[in-house]
């Protein structure tokens, strides 16, 4: 049982470590960088090109299967493409909210895959060092703030992928990393209640 005494020391203990104004610096730049992806397609659609018919030619071109397996690997190595262009993609769909539970549950499995592979590549001291000073200072967020950090990485502009290997590699407790992933699908659901508006 949670008491009022533990919450206040919670309270303390973030805001000493400054997690508030961390997550209101990273709120700022989530919102900022969806302002930037919206206002960068409407550039693209109003001078260059027709994005709708863009969207709706992948669509037609490549089958769900292999775009859900593309998403899978790219937020298992690194989120290297932005989940907002597969969310795009997803509104094009006959079912765009199948479609976008369907990428939610990529986005999560291929956490959990990347937190497999920290727990893995701890086992390499090389590799293990190499990643640990890339990565240092998700590490250092991720020991000091725990589940609210793997929120942070699921809800905001941190790559996923990259916290949760950060998890992995300081077997952070797999039980509260997946709980603390769900947020995942809050990121996907909020997203696309704006995209879907404009596509």
């Amino acid at each position: 049982m949670i008491t009022q005494a533990k919450v206040l020391a919670l309270h303390r203990y973030y805001r000493i470590t400054k997690f508030y104004a961390f997550l209101k610096n990273t709120a700022y730049k989530g919102g900022i960088t969806i302002l930037v992806f919206v206002a960068v397609l409407l550039g693209l659609e109003y001078f260059f090109i027709d994005i709708n018919a863009l969207l709706n030619s992948l669509v037609e071109s490549y089958s769900p299967a292999i775009v859900f397996s593309f998403f899978l690997l790219s937020e298992t190595i690194l989120g290297l493409l932005p989940p907002e262009i597969f969310i795009a993609w997803s509104a094009k769909s006959v079912t765009p909210w199948l479609f976008l539970f369907f990428l939610a549950s990529a986005s999560y499995v291929g956490g959990i895959l990347a937190y497999y592979a920290g727990t893995l590549l701890f086992r390499i001291p090389s590799v293990s060092y190499y990643l640990e000073h890339k990565i240092a200072r998700h590490i250092k967020n991720l020991r000091k703030w725990g589940g609210f950090f793997v929120v942070v990485g699921a809800m905001l502009p941190i790559p996923h992928s990259v916290v949760s290997l950060a998890s992995g590699l300081i077997k952070y407790d797999f039980k509260h990393y997946l709980r603390w992933a769900l947020f995942r699908y809050v990121r996907f659901v909020l997203y696309a209640l704006v995209i879907f508006k404009i596509f």
